[in-house]
């Protein structure tokens, strides 16, 4: 453009504004003595007349505060600008008068545009090509609420930026305010809306964060330093050692002296004023769950997942941003369902043990530990022994060979995953055995009871295909035969005894007999969330999880090789301790908004009715008291793998244990009926790393985080199960007795029972090597297994044949202190 062109086209906008001026007079008709003739003036006056007068003004951005269930204590602050609006009345009148002084000194005569201002800004800047604004606080307020109504970038710079068309736009929404609002609100609106500097946003924080203090609390001193910052916050900042002297120097010379020619003040206090040099002494408010307010306990993590269940609920918005943008804006108080003494005895049980021994957060090894309500699904404890921060500078090694090679550092002792909780990036670990108990649900709701007997072999023989390459596969073939942890734990067993035990051999048949897909479906419907996805060889959980084929031949599901975590399985018992019913676990108790009002979606997320039958779920937990010691009246426990729970609790309680091949996890979930809690033991930097599972530590993390948290609550029972779960309907088993034992077999057979011989000799009056009786002996349910007993002749029967449910594992409980190692 040449410069001619340019000249012209800067003087037909100066000529453009001075008519859109000429128009806010004859419009507002405020200065009638200015108002301008020609048929310029006409346009712009028309042309004002005609703009809009409404415009969006949405809430600004307020503080979220996070608190735990007592309401009191403060876990955390949530935001974007640090900001909490105040009412007028709440903000000293110094501080009113001085950013009136600083601003606007005309403010209380215009009527939202000081037109005299506006024309000598715009002379001044046709003289010396400076860009004066004049706008007065009601303008300012009118941009910052465009700026932040805006909902594209595009509409953001409209907002703010440097054309005649924007002031012009101001203007008209101001004059338009103020015929709507007082100017007692619009001071209001403006002390909360503009920005102090230093992530201090509003009157509110603005004292907080410079002087520590209420807004009522200021001095003339302090609210002449603060009203002289919205100027140039950054320049002004007076916590810098640059910006100090000149906040003092704005402050003493511009806001005091505007403050006596207003009749604020007097020469005596003026004077006494500047010989004060305000002391800085407040900080920002802590951001976000790096910063958390109470990191004696842990909370970070339980914060992250309160940000990451926020991201998921679509009350708060159409999409993760929208859900985030919102908490972080809104100004709401987060009452979370964190408990205090719980999430304290997490926090310590996840670090040391009663006896002394301790996993320090520098331990590559995680102890996870999670603790939800039954009833509510409300998590009152997420810990383990690790510093919720993304400072990995002192970091250890990554213990993964792959990812150290790559640079990456270990995740201990300080970290932001979410270790507890999972995410797309973080499927979970292998748990282990307690996966057991959905096959003892589904089981149970297939019709098959707790009193059903089976013959547990040293090794089981599976139509499920595997590798046959695999130490699994039965030699020779491609069929899953799995072991269990030690060949002496063959034997009959009843349902009870088989979970109390953890017998591999009895689980995987009897989920082939089920159905591995049913056994699934139990497990999702409970609360277990398959994660694992990815491009590998062999279906991965998630596409097993969706898919029934490969579902179906899923036969190492209920030894708990797919992948989890700590709060999904605390969620899946805490299903079966509420009598079936599902409640999607929630970090919150209640969620009041910037009005006052109860927001819904903190309400607790239940199953319209149970997922599983009350009767199959009382039935799986009167199942599970056996491997934790406890018993019911209707229970036929013969041991159990953690039996020294049940003293350490005090309470009743059900729960299992679970290990992984090569003591790559240990795990242990126990429930009572008002808390269950689940906790793991993994490297999670590498969770198939060999050696790192540990019963003894994370036995007694559960059991004594469950004992503290129990402490001084009532003793509330499971509910029995029916008779019909305990024992299905039995049918007579016909006689074979003295039949040969290929007759008693097809007998038997014939008859829908699973006949089979071990060779167990007892005297009779049949011919030796006969089928002298069976065990059971008169009833069973249909399919169950049935024991032939083999006649030696008349004598005495040959000791050490128990009756069922016992096996041959050995009998009596084992105390936590010797438990075995391995586990599955």
């Amino acid at each position: 453009m040449r410069m001619r062109d340019h000249g012209l086209f800067a003087n037909a906008a100066s000529l453009l504004l001075c008519g859109l001026l000429a128009g806010l007079v004859v419009a507002a008709a405020t200065f009638p003595a200015l108002a301008m003739v020609g048929l310029t003036a006409k346009a712009g006056a028309d042309t004002f007349e005609k703009m809009p007068t409404d415009f969006d003004i949405l809430p600004s951005s307020q503080i979220s505060n996070v608190y735990a269930s007592d309401g009191k204590t403060q876990l955390a602050s949530l935001y974007d600008e640090n900001r909490r609006d105040v009412k007028l009345s709440d903000v000293a009148v110094v501080m009113q008068q001085a950013m009136v002084a600083a601003e606007d000194k005309s403010f209380y005569e215009h009527r939202g545009v000081d037109l005299k201002g506006v024309v000598r800004a715009f002379v001044k800047n046709q003289q010396t090509g400076s860009q004066q604004g004049a706008s007065t606080l009601t303008m300012q307020y009118v941009r910052q609420v465009i700026s932040y109504s805006a909902k594209t970038p595009e509409q953001v710079i409209e907002a703010t930026e440097q054309t005649p068309a924007r002031k012009v736009r101001e203007m008209k929404y101001a004059i338009a305010l103020e015929k709507q609002i007082s100017k007692a609100e619009v001071l209001e609106r403006y002390l909360n809306i503009a920005a102090f500097g230093n992530s201090a946003y509003g009157i509110w924080a603005a004292s907080q964060v410079y002087f520590n203090k209420q807004p009522s609390e200021l001095t003339l001193p302090e609210a002449a330093l603060l009203a002289s910052l919205v100027k140039a916050p950054t320049t002004y900042n007076p916590a810098t050692e640059s910006g100090k002297p000149l906040a003092l120097e704005r402050s003493r010379n511009y806001t005091l002296k505007n403050m006596i020619e207003l009749g604020y003040i007097d020469q005596a206090q003026y004077n006494e004023a500047i010989a004060v040099d305000p002391e800085i002494t407040g900080n920002r408010p802590p951001q976000g769950c790096t910063e958390i307010m109470r990191p004696d306990l842990g909370a970070g993590f339980f914060c992250d997942y309160l940000l990451r269940w926020w991201g998921e609920q679509k009350a708060f918005g159409d999409n993760q941003y929208e859900r985030e943008n919102r908490l972080l804006s809104g100004g709401y108080k987060v009452t979370t369902s964190l408990d205090l003494n719980t999430q304290a005895a997490a926090f310590k049980y996840a670090k040391e043990r009663p006896n002394g021994a301790k996993t320090p957060v520098t331990d590559s090894r995680a102890v996870m530990l999670a603790a939800v309500e039954p009833g509510t699904g409300r998590v009152q404890a997420l810990a383990t022994n690790r510093v919720f921060s993304n400072d990995q500078s002192s970091n250890g090694k990554n213990t993964n060979k792959v990812k150290r090679a790559a640079g990456q550092k270990g995740n201990y002792p300080n970290t932001t995953v979410p270790l507890i909780t999972g995410d797309a990036d973080v499927p979970g670990y292998q748990a282990g055995s307690v996966f057991k108990i959905f096959t003892v649900a589904a089981a149970l709701e297939n019709g098959i009871p707790l009193n059903y007997t089976m013959n547990a072999p040293v090794q089981a023989k599976t139509k499920y295909i595997i590798d046959p390459s695999s130490s699994a596969a039965c030699p020779g073939t491609h069929f899953y035969c799995p072991t269990n942890a030690g060949a002496s734990m063959a034997g009959t067993y009843t349902m009870w005894g088989a979970f109390g035990k953890s017998v591999n051999t009895y689980f995987v048949p009897l989920q082939e007999q089920v159905g591995a897909e049913k056994v699934i479906d139990m497990a999702k419907r409970l609360g277990i969330k398959f994660r694992a996805k990815g491009t590998v060889k062999e279906p991965n959980d998630y596409e097993r999880s969706e898919n029934e084929s490969y579902a179906h031949q899923w036969g190492a599901f209920t030894l708990g090789v797919s992948s989890t975590t700590p709060l999904d399985m605390a969620t899946a018992w805490a299903t079966l301790a509420a009598d079936g019913t599902y409640c999607a676990p929630t970090p919150v108790l209640e969620i009041i908004d910037r009005d006052g009002n109860k927001v819904a979606a903190g309400n607790p997320q239940c199953s319209p009715e149970p997922v599983v039958a009350p009767d199959v779920a009382r039935g799986a937990i009167d199942a599970a008291r056996c491997p934790v010691g406890d018993h019911s009246s209707t229970s036929h426990c013969a041991g159990g793998t953690a039996s020294a729970i049940r003293g350490i609790v005090g309470k009743p309680v059900a729960g299992k244990t679970g290990t992984t091949d090569d003591d790559r996890t240990a795990t242990m979930t126990v429930t009572t009926k008002q808390l269950a809690v689940s906790g793991f033991i993994v490297d999670p930097d590498w969770p198939t790393h060999a050696g790192i599972g540990d019963h003894p530590i994370i036995n007694n993390s559960v059991a004594y985080l469950l004992k503290d948290a129990m402490a001084g609550k009532a003793t509330v029972d499971f509910t029995a199960p029916s008779q019909t779960i305990v024992n299905g309907h039995q049918k007579s088993i016909p006689s074979v007795k003295c039949l040969s034992v290929e007759d008693a077999t097809k007998k038997l057979t014939r008859a829908g029972f699973k006949p089979y011989n071990n060779n167990t000799q007892v005297a009779s009056e049949c011919p030796a090597g006969a089928v002298a009786g069976t065990n059971p002996g008169s009833k069973a349910v249909k399919g169950a297994a049935v024991e032939l007993l083999i006649s030696r002749g008349p004598g005495n029967a040959v000791p050490g044949n128990g009756p069922p449910g016992n096996g041959n594992a050995g009998n009596g409980n084992t105390p936590e202190a010797t438990l075995p190692s391995r586990q599955r």
